[in-house]
């Protein structure tokens, strides 16, 4: 009875709640709806994976052949290539444009005018904001071997022009460095925030004391953000299995495939070219499972050591 009782009490203080507050619960609703339409009901299509699915038949109607995709996909030449890829593209950018998204957020928070501390930063920003497609555009316009600037200033100096683009061993620099232009300025806010909310009597504190910017950063600054570093750093290393497909698309050519090819251009191929819809489901799942396993396991790692975790 006494749980019965409770149940009624909660089912009336949520009710109350949402009438005392409908006007924010009505702004969330469109964004629960995309939820719901667009990333949980498309989930029925996980079994996919385990048929040799047909669109006449379709999803239900298919054949059930267990877990022969995954079999098929691991034990095709390509599996260990893309994995490889996906893998290291992502290890670089953790080593190398995680780090300097910092380090770009601690020399923003030392600029004292204002005016221009906003004209940097609107540049910094202004990158993430223009499409992938136009982005890439100006790399292939940047590399091209007969009028990029790029070769031109190669030829001016006496060396010989190169299409970088068809060099495999340069594919992976090439997209680290667009996708470090792009994205590096907007993922600074995230810190810039952080970085706010420190009290500055602890710098002042700190300057009676003798220390010097760099101890100040050490021992204010970086503990004072490290629970958003320590997110930022779990949700990278979850999706350690995930590359962007469509900068790839734009950029490789069958010629670097050996070093371009990723998960998701592979799932691409395979599903919308090929028409394996069963394989690429496959795929896409198994990425899903292991970027789940990751985020769990660098959470668990993350609140052991900095006491900050996504949940």
């Amino acid at each position: 009875m006494n749980s019965l009782e409770n149940k009624i009490l909660t089912n009336k203080t949520l009710g109350k709640r949402v009438a005392e507050h409908w006007v924010a619960y009505l702004m969330i609703l469109p964004t629960v709806i995309w939820y719901i339409v667009w990333n949980y009901f498309p989930m029925y299509g996980i079994v996919i994976a385990f048929k040799k699915y047909s669109v006449f038949k379709g999803v239900w109607g298919s054949e059930w052949v267990g877990l022969k995709n995954f079999t098929d996909f691991f034990s095709s030449p390509y599996a260990w290539r893309v994995i490889r890829n996906t893998l290291t593209i992502n290890l670089y950018s953790l080593i190398t444009i995680f780090p300097l998204t910092i380090i770009l957020a601690l020399l923003l928070n030392e600029i004292r005018s204002k005016k221009f501390k906003s004209g940097v930063q609107t540049m910094l920003y202004l990158p993430h904001f223009i499409s992938t497609v136009v982005v890439a555009g100006i790399v292939v316009t940047f590399l091209s071997p007969s009028s990029g600037i790029v070769n031109i200033i190669i030829d001016a100096l006496g060396g010989q022009k190169t299409y970088f683009l068809t060099k495999k061993e340069y594919f992976k620099p090439i997209y680290l460095i667009m996708g470090g232009w792009q994205g590096i300025g907007f993922e600074t806010i995230l810190y810039t925030a952080a970085l706010s909310n420190i009290d500055d009597t602890l710098y002042e504190a700190a300057q009676l004391d003798g220390a010097n910017k760099l101890r100040q950063v050490w021992h204010i600054t970086l503990p004072g953000i490290a629970p958003t570093i320590s997110l930022k750093l779990i949700m990278s290393i979850g999706g350690l299995l995930s590359v962007g497909s469509e900068a790839i698309l734009l950029l490789y050519q069958p010629i670097t495939y050996e070093t371009a090819d990723v998960i998701s251009t592979y799932v691409y191929r395979m599903s919308i070219e090929g028409g394996n819809y069963s394989i690429g489901t496959a795929v896409g799942l198994f990425n899903g499972v292991v970027g789940a396993l990751l985020i769990i396991i660098s959470n668990k790692i993350s609140k052991k050591v900095t006491n900050a975790g996504l949940w």
